[in-house]
């Protein structure tokens, strides 16, 4: 181990020591930006970017099962990603499945797939269903895999379901209008029966949501990083638990 590697772990543990526990975020959201331009920096091709970047995911669900959070929501896929050309996109399906089938394998993590799984191929969606009820009993962290995922698209899936769930039971557009809230909406999203985000987290320096979790993120808290996902580092992690846990959170006001 050379000098700078020693002093980056002291720095990093010298960080862990300082944060305050009884503030760390319950749910974690994670854009997990840069593969591609970190493949163009390296001379790589796109692919080898994804498979850097789909190697990362297990070391940063360590450091947040190690920190105490309990909920962590990573966008892999979105819906326009979908459109992106075949030679791309059918490599990156095949790295998300390895995974998937990776976050299974731990035997502790509940993988939760979150997204539009009619728009992705039938195999990958298969294997998220399974993969899912596989895992549905685990207590241990719980791991969304945001695959085919759009924000709008998840409000009008959630709006869609609210309306044929009470179509079912014989209400009117009128009755429904009368009672209608936002806990109704909230009850048929994605993430249903979990707690929104207390932090999101962005890499490669881009400072927008791009459509992350549009509803559940109105009172969470953003964190925006400069280094690429693929050189995402446990500083970088323990930073942003550390800038959420001097926030004093007003939730809208």
């Amino acid at each position: 181990m050379g000098l700078r590697d020693v002093a980056y772990a002291a720095y990093a543990a010298r960080l862990a020591r300082r944060l305050d526990t009884a503030r760390t975020p319950h749910h974690v959201g994670i854009i997990l930006d840069g593969n591609r331009r970190w493949a163009k920096a390296s001379g790589e091709q796109t692919h080898a970017g994804h498979r850097r970047g789909a190697d990362k995911i297990t070391e940063v669900l360590g450091w947040c099962e190690e920190s105490g959070v309990k909920v962590v929501t990573l966008w892999l896929l979105s819906t326009d990603n979908l459109t992106r050309p075949p030679a791309e996109l059918g490599p990156l399906l095949r790295i998300i499945e390895d995974v998937v089938r990776e976050l299974a394998a731990n035997g502790r993590w509940r993988v939760h797939p979150v997204g539009a799984l009619d728009l992705l191929p039938q195999e990958t969606a298969r294997l998220l269903k399974d993969t899912a009820s596989a895992t549905s009993d685990r207590d241990g962290l719980h791991v969304n895999v945001a695959v085919g995922y759009g924000g709008r698209r998840e409000i009008a899936d959630a709006v869609r379901s609210l309306l044929q769930e009470h179509a079912a039971r014989g209400t009117t557009i009128e009755e429904l209008a009368e009672v209608l809230d936002v806990e109704h909406i909230s009850e048929h999203l994605y993430t249903r029966g979990q707690p929104d985000p207390d932090l999101v987290i962005r890499t490669s320096g881009e400072q927008r949501l791009s459509g992350f979790l549009l509803w559940q993120t109105a009172h969470s808290e953003f964190f925006f990083c400069d280094a690429l996902w693929p050189d995402f580092r446990r500083i970088d992690f323990l930073r942003a638990l550390r800038a959420y846990a001097t926030r004093q959170r007003r939730f809208g006001s």
